[in-house]
């Protein structure tokens, strides 16, 4: 009975990891990274101001104003001049105090080696906490690529969804990826004769 109770668990044991060892048929991830991007900060300083919608309809409006007015008194157009000026330093007020944010990249490289073309797959990024080993964020994606046999593809999406609830949104710090290692599991392939795989 004894034996028999070991020969159960051993077989339990081989077949957990068997199902956490079973690879995506006939794709290979061959890279995966991801990074934090600041956006909103930096801009070309000779590419002019940035003006929304709103912004361009004020000061085409103002525009239509002064020349309107230049066929009345010239008490009128300076009203007008004073208000358009007012009007764009509080734009400018505006733009200095827009807060920058951070955009997150999620990138793998996946290769076909299967002999079917692919129409899309879903994928996950997946974080594990270096100290403690237990998984902390998981991303998930699905990317439509028709990735033909033999090829390879780097499929890439940007989000405002950090890995972890661990990584901040407004700032930057260099330390906090040092803190997660993670991986890329294939979830669901997709292929463009109907058929698919999905992860067990």
């Amino acid at each position: 009975m004894k034996y028999f109770g070991l020969a159960v668990l051993l077989a339990l044991t081989a077949t957990v990891a068997k199902a956490q060892s079973v690879e995506a048929p006939g794709l290979e991830v061959t890279r995966f990274s991801w990074s934090k991007e600041r956006i909103g900060w930096e801009r070309d300083p000779f590419s002019g101001p940035i003006e929304n919608f709103d912004e361009v309809r004020a000061r085409q409006r103002n525009e239509r104003r002064i020349e309107d007015a230049k066929r009345g008194n010239s008490a009128e157009i300076d009203k007008i001049r004073r208000e358009a000026k007012a009007d764009a330093a509080n734009i400018a007020t505006q733009h200095k105090a827009t807060q920058s944010r951070y955009v997150f990249v999620y990138k793998t490289t996946v290769r076909n080696s299967g002999d079917k073309v692919i129409k899309s797959i879903d994928w996950d990024y997946i974080f594990i906490d270096r100290a403690t080993q237990t998984e902390t964020g998981r991303q998930q994606f699905t990317s439509e690529e028709k990735i033909s046999p033999g090829k390879t593809k780097e499929l890439i999406v940007t989000i405002r969804r950090p890995p972890t609830q661990t990584i901040s949104l407004t700032a930057l710090n260099k330390n906090e990826a040092g803190s997660l290692d993670g991986h890329v599991i294939i979830v669901r392939i997709d292929y463009a004769d109907g058929t698919s795989w999905q992860r067990p």
